[in-house]
């Protein structure tokens, strides 16, 4: 058993984490899921549209699900204090991160070469590149993968970090005025 007299462990943290970590992953998994799907039907408008609105569903989604896991984390466990819900939020960022981080890698991965070409070639055009810069281009797309699943976990955990400060501060300022 992870809880100890109704007292929160490190072991029960990281289990809290990991059960948060997943919930956003999927989220923005889902989310990132719909944008290739839109992405698919080649349509300009129905590619913009459903960016924005899939961003704004992630970005609202993650904040709610944050707020949700903290707001758990306070009432299932005695005691808990503002650093545990932002230590539950940072590491639950970091296991999202992972989550999303790794399906991006993914999708880029085994993405089809005509479309990277047909995408390396449309940066290409808008930027006037020199035959030079097209060798450095492509070199990093071959790294593609790699670079997007480092940045992509960095930037999960840097603004799930934001994240958990916001809101675990929040939700103790309620519970301190009552709400």
């Amino acid at each position: 058993m992870y809880v100890v007299n109704g007292k929160l462990d490190n072991t029960a943290l990281w289990n809290e984490a990991a059960k948060a970590g997943m919930l956003l992953g999927l989220v923005s998994v889902g989310c990132l899921g719909f944008r290739e799907l839109a992405g698919m039907s080649g349509s300009a408008f129905l590619v913009q549209a459903a960016a924005v609105i899939l961003w704004a569903v992630e970005f609202f989604g993650c904040i709610l699900v944050m707020k949700s896991q903290q707001l758990n984390l306070r009432g299932k466990y005695e005691e808990v204090k503002m650093e545990d819900t932002f230590r539950l939020g940072r590491r639950a960022a970091l296991l999202s991160g992972l989550v999303l981080a790794s399906a991006q890698a993914l999708i880029i991965l085994y993405m089809p070469q005509e479309s990277m070409d047909a995408v390396v070639g449309q940066i290409s055009q808008a930027m006037n590149m020199s035959p030079s810069q097209m060798e450095q281009m492509e070199g990093v797309v071959t790294n593609l993968p790699l670079y997007t699943f480092v940045f992509q976990w960095i930037y999960c955990f840097l603004y799930g970090t934001v994240l958990s400060a916001i809101v675990s501060r929040y939700i103790f300022l309620q519970k301190l005025f009552g709400q």
